[in-house]
């Protein structure tokens, strides 16, 4: 009998071991895939929310990467479904055809357009309901999106950082013995220097030396506003005159401007006319049209350089982001996608797809385009050489009013004005605009 006893004493002592594994095997399962199930064990009611972007290229196969697995991963009761109405149709007229959706994906210059439909709201609320540490987040991130609150809500959060770089063309480059862009930066002006070695006619075919992206672009190298939070006037800072200076300084390149009057060169004349030598523009803008003429079997023979800078070596960028609908009856789930899609696993699968990371994981940073092949053998550290800075204090009628940046740049381009007539036009087509905007609402 004491044998008897003894076998089933030690039985048990070698079970627990096992129960204590499937106990915390449980609870990891549990905490992976959190609100799930309730605490019953029975499964949540299916909820099916909608997804609409706005001003942001999100192609299906990403959503579906990014968001609609990752989900349905964690969250089986959930269903994403893709708003996507046609491309002419405003955020305006699809509130008020009655279609609202729960999760809305744009960027920063487009959060004071939803506020003022109502359609967002702080986000704190549900960041501390579900226990969301924003300290994950890059706080120039947090710092950005707060500052388009006068109280400092959040209303949104980022799920990544489009920054700006610069691409070149080793052929033109080889073609006339020029050395490529340092990888170590350089200045608006050095830039310039290089460009001008660039900007050249050979064999009838006139190239030209670097494209600055225009007036918004060169801007986001310094700390300046559209409209002045103090006054609430237009291009007041000196800020201003310096931009338009350093592209006075591009359009007077002999050769830049053609003789059709073109001064702005798109992504077209860099990879399939193959004339234009540097380009200043977003990661979003041209990774995924390389990888397509890779695939195509164009292959272009190009690589990246940090952007140019002005004193300080800093980039400014459009944060992507995703914001809740106030509408929206189903906002803790939607809060559990947001929530999913700034998760490390997800964050690491878009680094890998081309974007950059709004989570604070600096080792992310080396594995940035691992599954881009047309990004295979570039010089991805110069993507992050260049500190990323914080976005200018914005204004609700940015949009209204950044039609006279387009204006003065033609009338410094096209028409030989001098940068500080161009300027002063500028200002006060702005200011009418601006009394005109705040007398109606």
């Amino acid at each position: 009998m004491k044998a008897i006893i003894n076998l089933v004493i030690s039985l048990i002592l070698l079970a627990l071991p096992i129960v204590g594994c499937a106990q915390r095997e449980g609870l990891e399962a549990k905490q992976e895939a959190p609100g799930v199930s309730d605490s019953k064990g029975q499964e949540k009611t299916p909820v099916t929310l909608t997804f609409y972007t706005y001003g942001n290229t999100l192609t299906n196969t990403e959503f579906d990467k990014f968001f609609v697995q990752p989900v349905k991963k964690l969250y089986p009761h959930i269903t994403l479904k893709r708003i996507e109405p046609p491309a002419t149709t405003t955020p305006e007229e699809l509130f008020t055809s009655g279609t609202v959706p729960d999760i809305i994906y744009t960027s920063d210059g487009s959060y004071y357009r939803f506020t003022t439909l109502g359609a967002v709201e702080d986000l704190k609320t549900l960041i501390e309901k579900h226990h969301f540490d924003l300290k994950r987040i890059k706080p120039v991130l947090t710092e950005s999106i707060r500052s388009y609150s006068s109280k400092g809500e959040l209303v949104a959060l980022p799920f990544s950082f489009n920054l700006s770089i610069l691409y070149y063309n080793k052929d033109i480059f080889d073609k006339f013995g020029v050395a490529y862009p340092s990888d170590e930066g350089f200045t608006w002006e050095k830039a310039l220097d290089l460009g001008r070695q660039l900007t050249r006619s050979d064999n009838g075919v006139n190239y030209v030396g670097i494209d600055l992206g225009g007036p918004a672009q060169v801007a986001r190298s310094l700390p300046l506003s559209l409209i002045d939070p103090q006054t609430g006037k237009g291009l007041q800072s000196a800020g201003w005159t310096q931009v338009f200076t350093t592209l006075k300084q591009s359009y007077d390149i002999p050769g830049f401007v053609g003789p059709d009057k073109k001064y702005s060169y798109d992504k077209d004349s860099f990879m399939k006319d193959r004339t234009l030598a540097m380009r200043v523009s977003y990661l979003a803008n041209m990774i995924g049209p390389l990888e397509e003429l890779r695939q195509q079997g164009k292959e272009l023979n190009w690589d990246l350089a940090p952007p140019p800078y002005y004193d300080e070596p800093s980039v400014g960028g459009t944060i992507h982001s995703l914001l809740i609908s106030s509408k929206s009856q189903h906002k803790d789930e939607a809060f559990q996608v947001i929530a999913t899609a700034l998760s490390n696993e997800v964050q690491r699968t878009a680094v890998h797809n081309g974007r950059v990371a709004s989570i604070d994981m600096p080792d992310l940073e080396k594995e940035y385009g691992a599954d881009i092949e047309v990004l295979k053998g570039k010089k991805i550290a110069n993507v992050f050489k260049v500190k990323p800075r914080k976005v200018s204090t914005p204004s609700e009628f940015d949009n209204d009013i950044g039609k006279w940046l387009t204006k003065a740049t033609d009338d410094i381009a096209l028409n030989g004005a001098d940068v500080n007539t161009a300027i002063r036009k500028a200002q006060d087509g702005i200011n009418k605009d601006l009394e005109s905007i705040r007398k109606n609402r």
